[in-house]
């Protein structure tokens, strides 16, 4: 019999209690993974090859504040500025349902192709699109979930603003990362509106990158001390300042991550022990054959740490492939767009397994070396 094989016998000689602490890892591990992965989505956004060189323009006070149109004038004055359009989200509840499951926009059509350049539009649709007042383009993943196709009529009850939209489908667009919103033109919410001229946001295309920082001071500048004071800023910092609101989320999800790999390592160190306590027997024999604690030591250690790693594969590696090849935005109704399994993170929970695998061997290890071999042949099994 080799040390390996040795090793192995022992560690699955109680095969149901080998099998639970395999799967109590596995299931903590995936757990752990599932939380960090998860804190990364949240306090690190996607986003798309265009989002550089776009800028969103909101009231200084709060986005429940709408800005008055008149500004557009102004803005597309600023040297750097490609393109602008209004930004304002609609909110609105689709067939009846309690919550909404995808948003709405109101903006210029005609400035879709260059805001959204990773969009892809059938060249038809897109005329379709700029030609109607009530037409909307929408994503592909939310056009499939509710199955369905240009020309359909989509009717979306109001709830932030009070007034329900009656569109028809035009066009569906694919492509971007997230490929669910609705986009409709402006000037309906406006006619709906009484023609009040006021936006949520602005959302603004800069030629370059380079533009951007002197086209948000300008912006943030020119309407200093008016009645309608704004704060321009990057598609990515607007996107952080929503997960600020959060609160800090992330020391939540640390916490738990941390009662998580506690509680696991409190139930993997009771096992080995017991485990180790029932063959006390067979380590003072191999004791009286000459094996010292440094090698006994190695048996418990490479046991625990063998459990250890085989819970940690079924954990990180299930959950390497559930999120890299399962649909996330389905299987998390749409909260999120994507669940990257990254090496960081892959590491990370490696990093636990292991040293659970050591830490679970040191209690069991220590009372093996103070056993003496009559003390240990005493012992009943």
């Amino acid at each position: 019999m080799t040390y390996s094989s040795f090793i192995a016998k022992n560690a699955f000689r109680n095969k149901r209690r080998a099998l639970l602490s395999i799967l109590s890892v596995a299931v903590s591990l995936f757990l752990f993974v599932l939380l960090l992965v998860a804190l990364r989505e949240i306090t690190i956004p996607v986003e798309d090859i265009g989002a550089a060189s776009r800028i969103i323009v909101r009231n200084k006070i709060s986005l429940g504040n709408l800005l008055p149109a008149r500004q557009k004038a102004v803005i597309e004055k600023i040297p750097g500025v490609e393109a602008i359009t209004p930004f304002t989200w609609f909110g609105g509840k689709f067939r009846g349902e309690e919550a909404m499951t995808f948003a709405q926009f109101a903006m210029d059509p005609q400035v879709i192709t260059n805001l959204l350049v990773e969009a892809k539009i059938p060249k038809e649709q897109l005329e379709d699109f700029l030609t109607d007042r009530r037409a909307c383009a929408i994503g592909k993943k939310t056009a499939d979930k509710y199955h369905l196709k240009v020309g359909d009529k989509i009717q979306l009850q109001g709830t932030f603003w009070p007034y329900d939209l009656d569109l028809r489908l035009a066009a569906i667009y694919q492509g971007t990362l997230d490929d669910r919103n609705l986009f409709f033109n402006h000037k309906y919410l406006d006619e709906l509106a009484g023609g009040g001229g006021q936006v949520g946001t602005w959302w603004i295309k800069a030629r370059t990158t380079a533009d951007v920082p002197n086209i948000v001071s300008a912006v943030n500048k020119a309407f200093e001390n008016t009645s309608a004071e704004v704060r321009a800023e990057t598609e990515r910092a607007f996107q952080l300042s929503f997960v600020s609101m959060w609160g800090n989320i992330k020391l939540l999800v640390h916490r738990i991550c941390s009662v998580v790999v506690f509680t696991l390592l409190l139930v993997s160190t009771s096992t080995m022990s017991m485990a180790i306590r029932e063959r006390f027997r067979e380590l003072a024999v191999l004791k009286a054959l000459g094996y010292r604690r440094r090698e006994l030591f190695l048996f418990i250690l490479a046991e625990s740490f063998g459990l250890a790693a085989l819970g940690a594969l079924l954990g990180i590696g299930g959950a390497y492939l559930l999120f890299t090849y399962a649909d996330v935005p389905k299987l998390t109704k749409n909260i999120f767009l994507v669940f990257e399994v990254t090496p960081r993170i892959m590491g990370q929970a490696s990093l636990v397994a292991a040293s659970l695998g050591i830490i679970a061997a040191l209690a069991p290890s220590f009372s093996v070396a103070r056993m003496s071999v009559v003390q240990g042949l005493k012992t009943l099994d």
